[in-house]
């Protein structure tokens, strides 16, 4: 009896590590196209991981990603709904998989705030509150988090900027989740680990 349940184990722990095998490689894969310009690939990718991976939010959350940079500074406003459409629809499933999760509450702020760039004035009183309202949670999650405090900071800074306030506090903020970047360790080389370039091109932008 105790050889079967020793070898029910085993054949269980080998399907586990077989199938987290199979997930990791796909979604380096993903990377790699995704590193290559095959933003396309690498969207299509990560589709096919996501459903065949029905309890991981990370190939959901790179759809989500994928289709808000491809936003940015799109002018047709038909292809940029079809674009956080998607985005927004596997924001959700993430979600579901992964509540209170602050990489998500993060990328969902950045979904919101494509239609702010778009339409300022349309979407800017729609959505504004709600933006500032998840980085605010994100930050009540995970204060150390460097994209939750980037975020939140950059975003603060353009409304700051949009009504003629001091900016400054958010360059200290910005400066501090610099440091928060280089000492950031994800909790897999799967996971979010995106924003230091980003944070330091807008530091710099301060002090111009």
């Amino acid at each position: 009896m105790n050889t079967v349940i020793k070898i029910f184990i085993f054949l269980l722990f080998s399907q586990i590590l077989s199938a987290q095998t199979n997930f990791e490689k796909g979604m380096e894969k993903a990377f790699k196209l995704w590193q290559e310009n095959k933003t396309d690939e690498a969207e299509n990718m990560f589709e096919r991981i996501s459903n065949a991976e029905t309890d991981q939010w990370l190939p959901h959350y790179y759809i989500a990603q994928i289709n808000s940079l491809k936003s940015w500074g799109e002018k047709d406003e038909k292809v940029l709904k079809a674009q956080l459409d998607k985005a927004q629809e596997h924001i959700n499933s993430a979600m579901s998989i992964s509540k209170e999760n602050p990489e998500i509450l993060v990328m969902q702020a950045q979904v919101l705030t494509n239609w702010v760039a778009f339409d300022g004035r349309t979407y800017g009183m729609k959505y504004g509150g709600k933006i500032a309202e998840l980085y605010s949670k994100a930050y009540t999650i995970a204060p150390k988090n460097p994209r939750v405090v980037f975020g939140k900071a950059e975003w603060g800074m353009g409304s700051a900027k949009y009504f003629g306030q001091d900016t400054k506090p958010y360059c200290a903020e910005i400066e501090k989740s610099i440091e928060l970047f280089t000492n950031f360790k994800p909790e897999s080389d799967l996971h979010p680990n995106w924003g230091k370039e980003r944070a330091e091109q807008v530091v710099n932008s301060c002090k111009e």
